[in-house]
């Protein structure tokens, strides 16, 4: 069985983007962008502005932007690593989108994510919550660069 890194990042070189392939290429995995179908600009992820797209999105945690990520044939991995910036506390809807397109039944999940000052806990949480059948194993912070495999 392969192993699966699928991250969102909000911009393409970002620290999210960034860690994601360190990690695949640490631990040999297949790499999958998460790539909302409108890119979110600068004013969309405003969260001092009450009317910006991602503030909109985390007050209503039903609404699951549009993705254009290709289908991935998830029954081919046994492990997937999932990652994210978080966006208040949490995974971004767009993550859900992902997530809400796959069955990970019977796939070890791993979550990491980067952040200027959250913790992962809460995110973890409230995948576990949202996705009581995803087997989330562990969760941890990729903040500062990715070397090595951060689960093994």
């Amino acid at each position: 069985m392969a192993t699966l890194v699928a991250y969102f990042s909000s911009t393409k070189n970002g620290n999210t983007a960034r860690a994601a392939a360190s990690l695949a290429k640490a631990a040999g995995a297949d790499l999958v962008s998460i790539d909302p179908k409108k890119p979110y600009t600068a004013a969309d992820m405003n969260w001092k502005d009450p009317n910006s797209r991602s503030t909109k999105e985390k007050n209503d945690p039903s609404i699951r932007p549009e993705i254009t990520t290709a289908p991935v044939d998830i029954t081919k991995y046994d492990k997937l690593y999932i990652g994210f910036p978080i966006w208040w506390g949490v995974a971004p809807n767009v993550v859900k989108t992902f997530l809400d397109a796959n069955d990970f039944s019977g796939k070890q999940v791993y979550v990491f994510a980067t952040s200027g000052g959250t913790g992962i806990s809460a995110a973890v949480s409230d995948l576990k919550r949202t996705y009581p059948k995803l087997d989330i194993v562990k969760g941890k912070m990729a903040n500062g660069g990715v070397s090595g495999d951060i689960f093994a």
